[in-house]
């Protein structure tokens, strides 16, 4: 990693699933936890953070960024407005940090008004598996110098795969594949693991059946430079199993069934930009 960034100090607001996501991901790839502050009004995510990453924790936000370099805003949409009027009280203070939102749906333009500033923001939208190294952050820059955006990549990085987009509404594209997508393939697991117990296994089991199945094929597309449709095709033989479970996937409308699902997921998050 590039170390030129490891003096900086980093708050995060909020200490839900995405914070510890990508705290663990920074400390695990050797950033000085002494360096991250979590700010939460309740104490046991605060405790936990502290417990296993060694950061420093407060339930008071405004002094979690006083001193911050960069802020990442890691809370609900919905609590966005509440917390970026609270920091508002710092004013000008707030314009040498690094704002970087991880909320779904709610703009660059929207947060910069709450706070009062105009200040330098990346728009990010992460994923949990960020946790393991194997995330995705697709990044916006607005106002952002490249010294920033480089030290937001920076961080990033340290989770997974980082994809930085010309266009703000092309994150909440990166929020209907990416952000939202790990419960995609959550779901047809969970539907494949109830149906190996229908077929005689028992929980674990089926489980360990579906998650190497799973994790199998996620490798192969990985590690091959051939596409995911050929990939398919090459274990698919006319007139077999696979062919047969494939076609009742074609015939009840399988492509066009997640179509629909990103779409909904795009129009969600085009829908909370403008009510909150």
């Amino acid at each position: 990693m590039n170390h030129d960034f490891d003096n900086k100090k980093i708050a995060f607001i909020g200490a839900g699933n995405m914070s510890r996501s990508i705290i663990g991901g920074m400390v695990g790839n050797q950033f000085p936890p002494a360096n991250v502050i979590a700010a939460n009004p309740t104490l046991d995510k605060l405790d936990a953070l502290n417990k296993d990453f060694e950061i420093s924790t407060t339930q008071d936000n405004l002094q979690a960024v006083k001193d911050a370099d960069m802020v990442v805003l890691s809370v609900k949409p919905q609590m966005m407005a509440t917390v970026c009027e609270q920091l508002s009280e710092l004013g000008e203070q707030l314009n040498d940090k690094l704002f970087v939102s991880l909320a779904a749906g709610v703009t660059c333009e929207r947060i910069k008004t709450l706070l009062g500033q105009d200040v330098p923001m990346i728009r990010c939208m992460p994923n949990t598996p960020a946790l393991y190294g194997k995330g995705v952050s697709g990044l916006f820059a607005s106002g952002a110098s490249q010294t920033q955006q480089a030290f937001a990549e920076y961080v990033m990085k340290a989770t997974g795969l980082v994809v930085w987009v010309d266009k703000e509404q092309k994150i909440d594209a990166i929020t209907a594949i990416s952000g939202s997508g790990p419960a995609y393939f959550f779901m047809f697991m969970e539907a494949m693991v109830d149906k190996a117990q229908q077929l005689g296994f028992d929980e674990q089991t089926a489980r360990q059946l579906v998650q190497h199945t799973a994790s199998g094929a996620a490798t192969m597309v990985e590690h091959s430079d051939e596409s995911i449709a050929v990939l398919r095709q090459k274990v698919t033989s006319k007139g077999g199993t696979t062919a047969a479970a494939l076609s009742v996937y074609s015939e009840q409308g399988l492509p066009a069934m997640v179509d629909d699902a990103m779409q909904a997921a795009c129009d969600r998050a085009h829908e909370m930009a403008t009510t909150l």
